[in-house]
């Protein structure tokens, strides 16, 4: 196939785009750029970019919020639609699909929260912070499977899978976590509707519509109804996520059977002379195009579709938006309050902790086994990776604080405990990848 001058363009950005690291990496220069900006005489600037105040009306009310707010409570919901898509995915068919591939990296993921909100805990007990418990408690996916990418070519393929399921299982902790402990008050009318409406969702699903345009109009006046109920509107794109339909309509042996009657048509179809088609062939493609879109799940397609509007554009702009901090000569004085020695010890000390003996308990007692060329070598590095925390901790921060020197605070614990974990779990695990 002949390439034209944009693909040439074009190939080696998309290749780079699906590389398992570059999500990360991106991530880390956005948090880099917004460290920079906060930090140099523009700093004004970053806090008024974010300040932008952005009204929208919807069905009689107007939404008059922030920027940073939009993202947080608007962008963020993709991502958690997203997160809600996986999880989905991974239930029917994945790594969390049946009791015996689920229990090991739920129970490990179960670790790896308790443990660190433990450890929080003991450290703001009767404290005004307190309620910053669900800060350590979360796995930052992108970050880890990107530094995981980056551990050495030696590393089997399971312990990458056992790292994604363990951080899926950590995403639905943190959707649980958000939803039942920071959720302000109710507004159970607005809750009520939400509800009709993805009632009005699993009803379509099951009456085989599967156009993407019904999902989305109704899915954005579910996130509106969450967003006024006082339930944290993220909340409100997992559950969307999880009525979207997950079947095909046709399985594989009718598919290839539609396929290979259709490209034989095509090849005793007579061409015509030139670049174009007759409308014979023109046909035949087109109900090659329908059977494939009749051969693919609306959620792998959704998911496939929106993965790198997430990772390229509202991730890095949630970092962007969220990791500036100012950071002057007193900054490792700072870190020196129960707010951030909460969240390092918990992300450093109490995911290693909670992921590696939560992990060990279940294989030792004999209720799991550990993967396939897995060694606890391995689990070791991961649960060193399972302390890099950022996208997921500083979202929670934003939850659960109003006061701006808590804030402050947490975002450092965050940015040294994730910069220690992700250093320590890289060159450990280079180290055992050598051997």
């Amino acid at each position: 196939m002949a390439k034209t001058p944009i693909d040439r363009v074009i190939k080696p950005v998309s290749k780079f785009i699906h590389q398992e690291y570059t999500s990360g990496i991106v991530l880390f220069l956005c948090v880099i750029a917004a460290l920079i900006w906060v930090n140099s005489p523009f700093a004004e600037s970053y806090h008024h970019v974010w300040e932008t105040s952005l009204s929208v009306g919807f069905a009689g009310s107007t939404f008059d919020h922030p920027l940073h707010i939009w993202i947080n409570d608007g962008l963020m919901a993709v991502f958690f639609f997203v997160i809600g898509l996986e999880l989905k995915r991974e239930f029917m068919a994945g790594e969390l699909s049946s009791v015996k591939k689920a229990s090991l990296p739920m129970v490990a993921a179960l670790g790896g929260m308790l443990v660190p909100a433990f450890i929080y805990f003991l450290f703001n007990k009767g404290l005004d912070s307190a309620s910053g418990w669900g800060i350590p408690m979360a796995t930052d996916i992108a970050f880890a499977l990107g530094l995981l990418s980056l551990s050495g070519k030696n590393i089997p393929t399971s312990v990458k899978v056992f790292l994604s399921a363990l951080a899926v299982a950590d995403d639905l902790g943190a959707v649980l976590v958000i939803a039942f402990f920071y959720t302000a008050h109710i507004e159970y009318s607005y809750l009520l509707f939400g509800a009709g409406f993805l009632i009005l969702l699993v009803g379509g699903n099951l009456l085989g519509i599967r156009h993407t345009l019904f999902y989305l109009l109704i899915g954005i006046a579910v996130w509106a109804c969450f967003l006024f109920s006082g339930v944290h509107a993220t909340i409100a794109g997992v559950l969307v996520a999880f009525t979207i339909p997950a079947r095909t309509k046709i399985n594989e042996k009718e598919y290839l059977q539609e396929i290979h009657a259709n490209a034989k048509e095509f090849e005793v179809a007579i061409p015509l002379h030139g670049p174009l088609m007759t409308s014979d062939q023109h046909h035949i493609i087109e109900e090659i195009k329908r059977v494939s879109i009749d051969a693919q799940t609306p959620l792998q397609k959704i998911e496939y579709g929106l993965h790198p509007w997430v990772a390229f554009l509202i991730m890095p702009l949630f970092a962007i938006a969220n990791s500036g901090m100012h950071i002057g000569s007193d900054f490792f004085s700072a870190l020196i309050n129960p707010v951030s020695a909460g969240v390092m010890v918990g992300l450093v000390v109490g995911k290693l902790v909670g992921v590696f003996g939560f992990t060990w308990v279940m294989v030792k007692i004999g209720i799991a086994d550990l993967p396939r060329l897995v060694s606890w070598k391995h689990i070791f590095g991961v649960a060193l990776l399972a302390g890099v925390g950022f996208t997921m901790s500083l979202f929670v921060t934003n939850l659960a604080f109003v006061d701006a020197q808590h804030i402050d605070a947490a975002k450092y614990g965050i940015l040294l405990a994730s910069l220690v974990s992700g250093a320590a779990g890289i060159v450990y695990l280079r180290s055992i990848s050598r051997t």
